[in-house]
């Protein structure tokens, strides 16, 4: 078993290689890098970033910038060397958790990225605990009570909060919980107060209730109905299995049947997801922290496109890569963990 988690941890590394060098490659291929858009607002007094993004960093001349300015800039943000050097420089700093330094922001990449993750790491874990607390105990009903009139309805009304995409959703609760046409229940936007400071301990976590439930609806809503059904299925397939039916012809109550025998081998598939966990890191969506105005991690990845901010953009996916390869081996750890008979040897 030590071996075969050995091997993995093996291959994360050339894996984590092959997905930089691929990321880097694309970035550095793409029009509009950041000597265009530093020129840009050299131009324009700090002008839309984006608007550049079709010109090469070789028309200086064409652009009004003389070679003096565009050789000093391509050796400020390290362009004056081919790609190849450029990477393999990057791979040497990451090697000391050095990612550089934001052309957009002038400060360590690190130092970026960790200022977002407030809003995006708490909107990832308590929406990953909400998901199974709820998903577990409801797929479990629903397979004990499979073909009632609960699990119908209750089936109905999660396919149809699954079928609306997460942004349409927020426009909705906005619309009709935060003052758009009808009530007037919860704040449009932000994760707290302007007056936060000032209120006691229990007012705070009110206020950060207040500013968190229609955000963590949207966060949570995708996988709570698909957790949900993959409970149910899960445990209905268990419960069909020779082993089910011995338990309940040596008189054993349904409830030990379901809660002692099968429910431990029906949640094997339900643990795929929990070494998803180091995800919660990173847990941004670019369209529901527009909607409802957080600073999280889906936009500043947007941002840092836009601007052609490379270092940001590679120290996001090098991070998000190691986190989602790490996640998959505990996941596999999991498995284990939950039936002692698998054997990955």
């Amino acid at each position: 078993m030590l071996k075969y988690f050995l091997r993995r941890l093996a291959i994360l590394i050339p894996t984590l290689l092959g997905v930089t060098i691929v990321v880097f490659a694309i970035i550095n291929m793409a029009p509009g890098g950041p000597i265009e858009q530093k020129i840009q607002q050299m131009r324009f007094g700090g002008g839309d970033a984006g608007s550049s993004s079709g010109k090469s960093s070789n028309r200086g001349s064409e652009q009004g910038v003389s070679n003096e300015i565009m050789e000093a800039l391509k050796k400020q943000y390290g362009f004056d060397k081919p790609v190849h050097e450029r990477y393999f420089l990057w791979l040497k700093n990451i090697s000391i958790l050095n990612f550089g330094e934001s052309f957009t922001y002038e400060e360590p990449v690190l130092d970026v990225i960790v200022s977002k993750f407030p809003v995006s790491l708490q909107f990832g874990i308590i929406s990953l605990i909400l998901s199974y607390l709820i998903s577990i105990p409801l797929g479990v009903y629903k397979a004990i009570k499979h073909g009632s009139f609960f699990d119908v309805s209750s089936s109905f009304i999660l396919f149809v909060f699954y079928s609306i995409p997460s942004f349409m959703l927020a426009i909705l609760l906005i619309v009709a919980f935060a003052g758009g046409s009808f009530m007037e229940i919860f704040p449009i936007g932000g994760i707290q107060s302007e007056l936060f400071d000032e209120l006691n301990s229990w007012e705070q976590f009110l206020d950060r209730v207040h500013h968190f439930t229609l955000p963590l609806i949207c966060y949570t809503i995708g996988s709570f109905t698909s957790l949900t059904i993959l409970m149910k299925n899960s445990l209905i397939e268990e419960i069909k299995k020779d082993y089910i039916r011995t338990a309940r012809a040596k008189g054993l109550d349904e409830k030990v049947v379901y809660m002692k025998h099968a429910l431990r081998n029906a949640l094997i598939p339900i643990v795929t997801g929990l070494g998803g966990f180091l995800s919660v890191f990173f847990a941004g969506s670019l369209l529901l922290e527009t909607i409802f105005q957080l600073d999280g991690i889906g936009l500043l990845s947007y941002k840092s496109i836009l601007s052609r901010d490379y270092n940001v953009i590679m120290g996001l996916v090098f991070i998000q890569s190691a986190l989602f390869l790490l996640g998959n081996i505990l996941s596999d750890f999991a498995y284990v963990l939950v039936d002692p008979r698998i054997d990955f040897t």
